[in-house]
């Protein structure tokens, strides 16, 4: 740990970010405008050629899309180039990294290895492996790192091996990353991206199969966000880098291989807005990450049946997209929450809460939420199946809501 503090303090002193690197694009280096910042552990700083000037103060809010200029799909703009998730992710790092040499990246394994589902891969090399730090096995200090290069105007990347593993970085997260801009009094912003892999994968056991959305949904000053395809991945990791504010972007390890087309053009998604999956009349179903495809999956059998389910993946766990789930409520009057995290003080448990205090008078009948089962996941394949929600219990729920 001592050496990867040694180099956070050269690179504090080597690189002064308010007078050398940030202070305008035409300031950031001598003589590399428009490069990319390559920065190495020896102290040693170069640029490449990008052709692209530098954005120095770019938050989230600015890059939104309005609801009618944003893409339904990555299908509508042609030709685009599929991606599997893992490399969108990767594509909208690199792209911020290229853009914005305040954005670097810190974790186990991150560098020279590419990362432990390969997101980081080939940046170590472009980006010099002080851009792109490996960390030793502490999560608790590159997490508490990365928030003190935030203080100084850094942008860190900061991934958890497995996001089981942050809870051994929850003070950190909670007492510095959330709070600081408050308890400063707004003297510092923590521009802080915290992602990496969790879910209930295949047979991973208990202690890798953690869902810490119900954990981090009570840190004041958190932002939380979780993709569920390469499109919408790769848009919330730009503008959740781009933000001003900490942000959680949970990935699902079961869904790192999920390939789509994506746009060649940029882009950027709202950090803050849900997404229309299946519009419909007869239910409103809210789900988020791997559980948006069980719902897709029930889907297909409920159409069968003769019923019109409406899907909204609520992508953002924290702020609630009322405006979008509020209009579907008033068109369905009948709301149903699939969710792979616990039942008890899960988002659903808090969403179906928000339903209540600012929809009650549309709902027709009771919120109904599929959760996971209150028990450590099992390791064995059938008894794993058992605790997380499955197409056929959505069905039947649909049917129980629809009578």
């Amino acid at each position: 740990m001592a050496a990867s503090l040694q180099s956070a303090v050269f690179l504090s002193n080597r690189i002064d970010p308010h007078r050398r690197l940030f202070a305008s694009p035409a300031r950031s280096l001598p003589g590399t405008k428009g490069s990319i910042l390559v920065v190495r552990s020896d102290g040693r700083i170069s640029g490449r050629l990008s052709g692209r000037n530098l954005i120095t103060n770019a938050v989230a809010v600015e890059c939104c899309f309005t609801k009618a200029d944003t893409p339904t799909s990555s299908t509508d703009s042609k030709p685009g180039h599929e991606l599997l998730l893992f490399e969108a992710l990767r594509e909208g790092l690199e792209e911020e990294m290229d853009r914005d040499p305040r954005v670097c990246v810190m974790g186990e394994d991150v560098g020279h290895y590419g990362g432990s589902y390969k997101v980081t891969k080939g940046l170590a090399p472009k980006y010099g492996d002080l851009r792109v730090l490996d960390t030793p096995i502490a999560e608790n200090s590159f997490t508490g790192m990365g928030i003190g290069a935030a203080m100084t105007g850094l942008r860190p990347v900061i991934e958890g091996m497995n996001m089981g593993f942050l809870l051994l970085a929850y003070n950190q997260i909670s007492n510095n990353c959330g709070m600081l801009h408050y308890t400063s009094g707004g003297q510092f912003k923590i521009p802080v991206v915290i992602r990496g892999p969790g879910g209930v994968g295949r047979q991973l056991g208990a202690e890798h199969s953690q869902r810490l959305e119900s954990y981090f949904q009570s840190i004041p000053g958190l932002q939380m966000v979780a993709c569920s395809t390469p499109y919408n991945a790769k848009g919330l990791m730009k503008a959740a880098i781009r933000s001003d504010n900490p942000v959680v972007l949970f990935e699902h390890v079961l869904l790192y291989n999920l390939k789509e087309r994506i746009p060649d053009e940029e882009y950027v998604l709202c950090l803050e807005e849900a997404e229309m999956v299946r519009p419909g009349e007869h239910v409103t179903i809210l789900t988020y990450s791997r559980m948006r495809y069980h719902v897709m999956q029930a889907a297909k059998t409920l159409v069968n049946k003769g019923y019109d389910p409406e899907v909204i993946d609520i992508r953002s766990l924290k702020p609630f997209d009322l405006y979008t789930i509020g209009n579907s409520v008033k068109k369905t009057h009948r709301v149903l929450i699939v969710e792979e995290c616990m039942r008890t003080g899960g988002i659903g448990s808090s969403l179906r809460a928000a339903i209540i205090d600012n929809f009650w008078d549309y709902l027709d009948a009771p919120i109904m939420c599929l959760s996971s089962q209150d028990v450590p996941t099992p390791y064995a394949g059938t008894l794993e199946e058992w605790t997380v929600v499955q197409p056929a219990q959505i069905v039947a729920a649909v049917e129980q809501l629809c009578q």
